[in-house]
């Protein structure tokens, strides 16, 4: 249970690091962005009666959106560790912003699925950047002390953000229709909180985000550090065992969140209700809202239990308890799915949080950009590979509680991994 003393201490803590709060205002907006942007895609994409989607569609905008910058983003974390960050954040933040406009356009000129996706994977790529430069500025605007606390705090700002933002798109949709004159609105809207996520970042004071020049920087030419990007960065993973521990656990998090996901998307659209566009994507949102309240809950509770259980204790704990809610989901019936949805975002954020520690507090700083692009990277790549894989034997009807139970015995694999490579200091 939370201690109440410890919250206010908190939220005092917040008021008294100027810079955090700067950093903290720029996350909620962005994120408030990122997720009216997703939902208005999903809206416009999956749930438009202008457009049709079948399980292989599902995993090809996942893969299309989702795999390009996965792959390529370790290459350009490396930036993250060799530019000021604070240019980075404004430098996307920018980019953002343009290709947002562009993706509007190419939905109220009824352009195709391909061509609006391939324009939103840039802006998701640019999304992704500035999510990791958010990461890895953290440990610069917070005593060493309250990293795991106020890296608690802008998580839980950031989820909620985002949460508001996918709701909010309902307004718009219901208020202009959910064709594709109705999507381009949506998608416009996005500009005005990627703004203020901009004007945000150009507050910040050169250098003042890192990265710090230390002995473990990588020398050489800006080429030659992207270029090596990767190896950097997955070298750095291995290295730390609890870092390694850590994503592994994330990764089969994510694999079983990406069945999840395909399992409510293909039965909520063979539901036989009365516009199943508009009722398939309410239930699609109930789906990502209680997963999203699930993950607020555990940037709440988790600090507490780091205290008392340690990360290592705590992460396996979550992994353990997944494996048997995951099995729980086998009914595939909603609102078990949804629940259980609920809880598994909460369990997966707990793992995701104690990653994120480890990342901030045993990863010199000179090389934290690259580790968190590789986080980003595996976060990714886990989901897309689990919704391919499933896209390919489940049914129409999306009843297939097999994909359900693989999603237990994958949470069961990523405990193994974590308790036996966690342990190794």
């Amino acid at each position: 249970m939370t201690n109440p003393r410890r919250s206010l201490a908190g939220l005092r803590s917040v008021r008294g690091l100027p810079l955090f709060r700067r950093l903290l205002e720029l996350r909620i907006a962005s994120q408030f962005g990122d997720g009216l942007f997703s939902a208005g895609l999903a809206g416009a994409l999956l749930f438009n009666p202008e457009r049709a989607a079948n399980p292989w569609a599902i995993a090809g905008a996942f893969a299309v959106l989702f795999l390009p910058y996965s792959l390529l983003g370790p290459f350009a974390g490396a930036l993250l560790d060799r530019w000021d960050r604070r240019l980075v954040l404004v430098g996307a933040n920018t980019g953002r912003l343009v290709l947002i406009v562009g993706v509007g356009a190419l939905l109220a000129t009824h352009s195709s699925d391909v061509a609006v996706l391939c324009c939103a994977l840039l802006v998701n790529g640019c999304s992704r950047f500035v999510g990791s430069g958010l990461s890895a500025a953290l440990p610069h605007v917070v005593p060493r002390d309250q990293v795991v606390s106020m890296n608690s705090v802008a998580i839980a700002a950031g989820a909620l953000a985002a949460f508001a933002g996918a709701n909010f798109m309902l307004v718009p949709r219901w208020l202009i229709g959910a064709d594709d004159a109705g999507a381009a609105a949506v998608i416009f809207l996005v500009t005005i909180p990627v703004t203020i996520a901009l004007v945000l970042a150009l507050r910040f004071p050169a250098r003042s985000l890192g990265p710090d020049d230390t002995a473990r920087a990588v020398g050489g030419s800006a080429i030659y550090a992207v270029a090596t990007g990767w190896v950097h960065g997955a070298r750095t993973v291995l290295a730390v065992p609890a870092v390694t521990a850590t994503l592994a656990g994330l990764a089969v998090h994510r694999m079983a969140f990406g069945i999840n996901t395909l399992l409510v998307l293909v039965i909520v659209r063979h539901t036989d209700v009365p516009s199943v566009d508009v009722a398939g994507l309410g239930t699609a949102v109930l789906f990502v809202a209680a997963t999203g309240t699930g993950s607020f809950l555990a940037t709440v509770l988790t600090p507490a239990a780091v205290r008392r259980w340690g990360r290592y204790a705590t992460a396996n704990g979550a992994l353990g308890a997944a494996a048997a809610v995951q099995l729980a989901g086998a009914t595939l019936h909603l609102p078990v799915l949804v629940l259980c949805g609920f809880v598994l975002g909460g369990l997966g954020q707990v793992v995701k949080l104690c990653a994120d520690s480890a990342m901030q507090l045993d990863v010199d700083d000179a090389l934290r950009g690259h580790v968190f692009a590789v986080q980003d990277s595996l976060f990714w790549v886990s989901f897309i590979a689990a919704v391919t894989a499933a896209a390919a034997v489940i049914p129409a009807d999306g009843q297939a509680p097999v994909l359900a139970v693989a999603g237990a015995l994958l949470y069961l694999s990523g405990l193994a991994v974590h308790a036996a490579v966690g342990r190794l200091r």
